[in-house]
């Protein structure tokens, strides 16, 4: 079958696609990715075919216009980690998609939306597969009647606040039911023939590659997937094979949203210090501009601006990192105890809580967190065996998870029951 994944222009949402890629690919499927033409080449090097459409987003500069004004892009008005909290009024929850729609959504999405139908009109696939903010996607599987899907790499906070909407806009008076992320969704439907329904913000099933034990439960069909690491195709330091003599800790500071702004809320220096006391080996992942900022180091302390981190965590007894998907997924996935300070943005935050409810490790905000309260938690990290255990009870889930190679045959199925036919 014709397989096109659709992804928005940033690369660590092209690097949770890979690996399922892959799989369609050395099970004989015809592969392609669609998304802006700056990420042509980060597709190629992926060794994945790359299908450039309509123009490249400008989201970056939005981030950090927004960043600028208000000091961080953290606000109540972009905060999706609690989707289920009872207290969110109907008033909260619609101000919080009339920003993300125009000042998120769009600016992702209406660069390659008509790009993206077009050439679907043109190539034909069975299968869409489609990152959960890219919801051009979808767009282009109704209009040439292809099954389609989501392809998690979040916890789902997306169809939870969906959910959250449609209960409380049920409680509204009709004429007062308004739906910024639908209204959008169904004009760009009905310009290419479709009507809009949810699957247009849902998809027909979804992928899903978090472990049960980080996931909301939600209604809808769901297909498990194993995280399986993809990094930058740069080759690993071969420091990284040496049996550390210390307990080796690994830091990372700024992930792929971090790099884009100005200034980072996560606490470098603080951390580095923190974690620098302690009787082991630290490995800091840090920009040039973050280590210029640290001054003379101990000599416990390892400096690298890249490593990938599915190589590097085997050999550590801890990791502390900014609460993104990639490092905390691969953190699970090595069974490795985890401090992460985010902030709540996305949904950094709720993984968190859901990784210190799980027992597999802790967690604080990164604005508040000292280099006393990050010692103490590595600490624990390292001495408490109900967190290490937590973290490889996790791990054995994330093993018990079929791989990408194995929901192949549950994919062609789906594609046959839901693609339109004749």
């Amino acid at each position: 079958m014709r397989v096109l994944f659709a992804t928005v222009g940033e690369p660590s949402h092209l690097y949770a696609q890979v690996p399922l890629a892959w799989a369609l690919i050395a099970a004989g499927h015809d592969v392609r990715v669609a998304s802006g033409p700056s990420m042509a080449e980060t597709i190629a090097s992926a060794g994945l075919p790359p299908v450039p459409v309509g123009e490249d987003h400008g989201m970056d500069e939005l981030l950090q216009s927004a960043e600028d004004e208000l000091g961080s892009i953290e606000n109540e008005i972009a905060d999706w980690s609690d989707p289920f909290d009872q207290r969110l009024s109907w008033e909260e929850v619609l101000l919080k998609y009339q920003a993300s729609v125009p000042y998120g959504l769009l600016p992702y999405n209406a660069p390659i939306l008509e790009g993206l139908v077009e050439y679907a009109r043109a190539w034909r696939p069975d299968l869409v597969i489609w990152d959960p903010i890219t919801y051009a996607g979808g767009v282009a599987a109704r209009a040439v009647g292809a099954a389609h899907a989501r392809l998690l790499w979040s916890v789902d906070i997306y169809a939870a606040m969906r959910r959250t909407w449609r209960r409380l806009s049920e409680q509204q008076p009709p004429a007062e039911r308004h739906d910024p992320l639908g209204e959008w969704l169904a004009q760009s439907l009905q310009e290419h023939g479709c009507e809009f329904d949810e699957e247009a913000v849902l998809g027909q099933w979804t992928i899903d590659q978090v472990p049960e034990a980080l996931q909301f439960r939600l209604p809808g069909e769901r297909l498990p997937m194993r995280y399986v690491p993809y990094h930058d195709r740069r080759p690993a330091p071969e420091w990284v094979f040496d049996r550390p003599e210390r307990p080796r800790v690994a830091l990372s500071g700024r992930g792929s949203l971090d790099a884009k702004l100005n200034n980072s809320v996560f606490p470098v220096a603080e951390a580095v210090q923190a974690v620098a006391d302690l009787d082991v080996e630290v490995v800091a992942v840090l920009t040039e501009n973050e280590r210029d900022k640290l001054g003379a180091l101990p000599d416990n302390v390892r400096v690298t601006d890249f490593v990938p981190f599915h190589m590097l965590l085997p050999t550590c007894s801890a990791v502390v990192h900014h609460g993104g998907f990639g490092a905390a997924s691969t953190a699970a996935l090595c069974g490795v105890p985890q401090l992460l300070l985010p902030i709540r943005h996305a949904d950094a935050w709720v993984r968190a809580e859901h990784l210190s409810g799980a027992g597999a490790g802790l967690h604080a905000h990164a604005a508040s967190a000292t280099a006393e309260g990050i010692r103490d938690r590595v600490s624990r990290l390292l001495e408490d065996p109900h967190l290490v255990q937590g973290a490889q009870n996790l791990q054995r889930q994330i093993a018990q998870t079929p791989t990408p190679h194995g929901i192949v045959a549950d994919l062609e199925r789906l594609t046959e029951k839901h693609r339109a036919h004749g």
